[in-house]
């Protein structure tokens, strides 16, 4: 049987159960993930329908879209019913929405919350598959006049120059300092090296009248904030 004939195609299903119709009629917020997956795939098999498709895939991947959007096109196509074609349909809108996050944390210039720098930093290093060490430098405005990565690959002190993060500093004329690395792994437990980094980052600055206001570690969805958990 031909494709066409034995899939499910979102024409035969009934009213209640149309994402599309759903969408317009009550707006897109009014659909669930596995809702709005579904419109992108268009069709599930004779054997489910492309809602029932969707909530299996999700529940694969923990019913998390970011860890979904990390899939590549030939990981996506080991799911049972997802060919090719589906499957860049899926990596290209959510990478849309990647792009979309990032354009909008690089409207972010002042920071007056932790969560205001995950929402700045996330988008460049929180889906990283390695770790990259970055730091935001302030005005007395809290503004960020700079932010760049100090280190990749691993966090250590060894591969921190210090003086360099000092030198950017007094050259940009920053007054604070927020500090911040992934966890490719998802934990957000700091380790050792974490903690060390910060107490010899926080004295160096501190030398200088430079505030280090914060530490994070980020993964693709949380982060862990020294300064929020008083270990700053």
């Amino acid at each position: 049987m031909h494709e066409k004939t034995a899939s499910l195609s979102i024409k035969n299903w009934a009213d209640d159960d149309r994402p599309r119709e759903k969408l317009l009629s009550k707006g897109r917020l009014a659909l669930s993930d596995a809702e709005l997956i579904a419109i992108l795939i268009g069709s599930g098999s004779k054997k489910e329908s492309a809602v029932e498709l969707s909530k299996r895939i999700l529940a694969l991947v923990d019913n998390s879209l970011n860890d979904l959007g990390r899939l590549s096109v030939k990981q996506l196509t080991q799911f049972k019913g997802i060919g090719e074609a589906k499957a860049i349909t899926i990596a290209a809108a959510l990478e849309i929405g990647r792009r979309r996050r990032d354009e909008e944390s690089k409207r972010i210039t002042k920071i007056v919350s932790s969560l205001d720098a995950f929402e700045l930093l996330q988008p460049l290093i929180g889906e990283l598959e390695h770790e990259e060490f970055w730091i935001l430098y302030l005005n007395n405005s809290n503004k960020v006049v700079y932010k760049g990565q100090l280190s990749k690959g691993g966090i250590t002190g060894t591969l921190v120059d210090v003086r360099l993060v000092m030198k950017q500093a007094l050259e940009l004329g920053a007054v604070a300092l927020i500090l911040a690395h992934n966890h490719p792994s998802n934990s957000l437990k700091p380790s050792k090296a974490d903690k060390e980094l910060t107490v010899k980052l926080k004295r160096a600055s501190g030398i200088l009248d430079i505030k280090v206001l914060d530490h994070l570690i980020i993964t693709h969805k949380a982060y862990f904030s020294f300064a929020d958990e008083g270990v700053l």
